[in-house]
């Protein structure tokens, strides 16, 4: 017995016999065998060359809109979590330090997942949003606009990081890399030894960033968030033209949060130390 799905076709059907007992022809002409097939193939390829190409969405790969989509929302819930804990920080005071250690551990273990989770994402972005709403609120109380300052200035220094690097005046070579990572290490060390200065009460105030030293350190922490910024943007360029799978676009959100944060809180010292203790 032949298979029942060649036999009931009307290509691959066998002969039937009529009911004068001769044999029947099949339901497609004859030379269809000869030259049906190539016909068949000849329309097919036509088709598919005619056919639009398959865009990234189609084939579920990075986009730019992806990642804008993305870093938007994100951004908008980092600042209605943000107004909600400035409202919060008398009340409760100390609800934006469990946003900073939260955010903290979060952001870390972000950082080393292999593949993004949107949620724990989006629980880092919430916890960053308490953690800046509280901080923002006790700047502001002490130097009045310096949070929209800090907006408005965090903004520009990313418009410019985009428009620098759009340009092709700005790239991402191994020198660019080298000194952005020696310059992030030493900054690092510097703060942690500042820091460890003034909680044990060898300095007071801003530490080693005070005056004009502090604006110069200041500044050059600006520099490293721009540059960050940078390299940022060229990791997404190169993930959008190798075309890694659209879930990456949670990534890629999550590092310009990372360091347009960063960003905003360099900028908000720089300006209290500008402004004087």
């Amino acid at each position: 017995m032949s298979n029942p799905v060649f036999s009931n076709s009307d290509v691959f059907g066998e002969p039937r016999r009529t009911a004068r007992g001769g044999t029947a022809t099949s339901a497609r002409p004859a030379q269809y065998g000869a030259y049906g097939a190539q016909a068949a193939d000849a329309a097919s390829l036509q088709n598919m060359y005619e056919a639009p190409s398959a865009t990234p969405v189609d084939t579920k790969r990075l986009t730019y809109t992806d990642v804008i989509m993305k870093t938007g929302g994100l951004l908008a819930l980092l600042v209605v979590v943000g107004a909600v804990s400035w409202q919060l920080t008398d009340t409760m005071p100390y609800l934006w330090i469990g946003g900073m250690i939260v955010g903290l551990v979060l952001g870390l273990v972000n950082a080393f997942k292999k593949n993004p989770s949107p949620v724990l994402i989006t629980l880092y972005t919430v916890a960053q949003g308490l953690f800046l709403g509280g901080i923002s609120a006790f700047y502001e109380s002490a130097y009045d606009g310096i949070v929209g300052q800090a907006v408005l200035l965090t903004l520009c220094v990313f418009a410019a990081a985009l428009g620098l690097y759009s340009s092709g005046k700005v790239r991402v070579t191994p020198k660019f890399t080298r000194f952005l990572l020696i310059g992030m290490v030493g900054y690092l060390l510097f703060s942690l030894v500042n820091v460890v200065l003034v909680w044990t009460g060898v300095l007071d105030g801003w530490g080693m960033r005070g005056g004009t030293l502090g604006i110069v350190i200041g500044l050059f922490a600006v520099v490293l968030a721009a540059m960050s910024l940078i390299m940022d943007f060229d990791f997404i360029k190169r993930g959008v033209e190798g075309g890694v799978p659209a879930k990456f676009a949670w990534s890629a959100a999550f590092g310009l949060i990372v360091t347009l944060i960063w960003l905003y809180l360099e900028l908000l010292r720089l300006l209290a130390i500008m402004r004087g203790d």
